[in-house]
């Protein structure tokens, strides 16, 4: 099956099985690291990626699904070869012990400081509640994330992931 999709804002036609995962082509494919694959079974969320913008775990993703979608892993976050706030906070708070989970963890933490550049620490905490961390735990990854969220703005400003425009 030949499979039209964009993958981190470059267009693709790949011809693939309908019934290969996601994190599988990115992998073994691509050679893109970023989404680890952990249990296969959609319950780490170290695999999470973004397609048209909502999150998804790529190991529940078969490549038949994504034509026309625009998906983006943890390489297509930042181009510029640098960290992204979240990362930065990542760093700053210590919240990063083996990073396995971390890739995914991110794309997530993005995701939300996107749709709400303040949230609390409860909403933080719902947010990553599909992600396993063996060797963190949640307090510094919540902390880190909670450090990029932006206090409020006057009206008429605006906000761009953790940046004041």
């Amino acid at each position: 099956m030949i499979v039209e999709w964009t993958l981190n804002g470059r267009p693709l036609r790949s011809e693939v099985s309908p019934f290969r995962r996601l994190s599988d082509y990115l992998r073994r494919d691509l050679k893109l690291l970023g989404a680890n694959v952990g249990c296969s079974e959609g319950k780490c969320g170290a695999c999470t990626v973004w397609v048209d913008g909502v999150t998804a775990n790529s190991c529940l993703l078969w490549m038949g699904q994504l034509e026309g979608k625009e998906v983006t892993t943890i390489e297509g976050l930042n181009q510029k070869d640098q960290f992204t706030p979240l990362q930065e906070s990542l760093l700053t708070c210590s919240a990063v012990e083996c990073g396995f989970c971390i890739p995914g963890i991110v794309m997530t933490g993005t995701a939300l400081l996107d749709r709400d550049p303040n949230p609390s620490r409860l909403e933080i905490r719902e947010s990553i509640k599909g992600h396993l961390c063996a060797c963190m735990g949640y307090q510094k990854i919540v902390d880190a994330i909670q450090g990029v969220a932006l206090p409020p703005v006057s009206e008429g400003e605006g906000r761009v992931r953790g940046k004041l425009k």
